[in-house]
């Protein structure tokens, strides 16, 4: 039973992380108001690497959860 070390580094993470033009892009708005989002803390949670700035998918997913439950009450 041989592991590969890339599979245990990796554990539960997501193939790719999102980047700021992915979240717009799946939310169709405009890559401003995601870095609003981001600035204000109103958005999906994200996360730095390096300079770069990326999200989890299931924190995207969860956030628009709850954005979706929010408005539905």
């Amino acid at each position: 039973m041989t592991t590969k070390p890339i599979e245990t580094l990796r554990g539960e993470l997501p193939d790719r992380y999102l980047t700021p033009e992915d979240v717009a892009a799946m939310l169709a708005v405009p890559i401003e108001t995601v870095y609003h989002w981001r600035k204000r803390r109103t958005g999906p949670p994200g996360f730095r690497v390096g300079r770069h700035v990326r999200y989890d998918p299931a924190a995207v997913r969860d956030w628009i959860d709850q954005q979706t439950a929010r408005d539905a009450a």
